[in-house]
């Protein structure tokens, strides 16, 4: 087999790219997040992996379910993730301005963040796999309030075809190269400290 050089190098097609792979961040809403155990730590996660996303360019989507009775986004992301796109149903995928985004900025591949894992998260997931996109899900920025759920949601999920990963594992995908010119805000970004889980 002849040797490639790095920039001629192919790329599997099970990792995500900052060219075609958006954040939909869903659901961390006031009177929801707080009720999940360890939820300092989910939004933690999940402001890291947006600032990581803005950072290398990644599209940042949200969905906010019901905020007339369950409030906006939390405090901590609401300005970070920016303007959410209100819904009843529990799927972020029929959105409609979600939908325009994606189809309008070329994307195949959602990285799904947020809650509840085993509601509005695997609804997301199944029927953004229905519409042809591949979906990722960072199982350390998403949540549940009971672990059966979270557990039975991710078995369910995975065996559905949506790919595991992690925050960190997912950021130095997107940035792909220590070479890039993101690489030094991204590993800040890894070895900031969390709070406890």
């Amino acid at each position: 087999m002849k040797e490639a050089s790095a920039e001629a190098a192919v790329r599997s097609p099970e990792l995500m790219s900052r060219d075609d792979t958006a954040l939909l961040v869903v659901d961390v809403q006031e009177k929801l997040v707080r009720l999940l155990p360890g939820h300092q730590r989910l939004i933690w996660n999940v402001g890291r992996f947006v600032r990581a996303a803005k950072l290398l360019g990644v599209p940042v989507l949200g969905t906010e379910q019901y905020p007339q009775g369950l409030g906006g986004t939390v405090a901590e992301l609401a300005e970070l993730v920016g303007p959410c796109e209100a819904k009843t149903a529990f799927s972020s995928a029929g959105c409609r301005g979600v939908s325009r985004q994606l189809a309008e900025q070329g994307i195949n591949r959602v990285c799904l963040a947020g809650m509840e894992a085993h509601v509005c998260i695997q609804q997301s997931a199944y029927d953004l796999l229905a519409a042809g996109y591949r979906v990722y899900l960072p199982v350390d920025a998403v949540g549940s309030r009971y672990a059966i759920d979270y557990q039975t949601a991710l078995r369910r999920m995975e065996s559905a075809g949506v790919v595991l990963t992690t925050v960190e594992a997912a950021m130095f995908e997107w940035c792909q190269d220590s070479a890039a010119p993101e690489f030094k805000e991204i590993s800040k970004l890894v070895r900031e400290t969390g709070p406890d889980a």
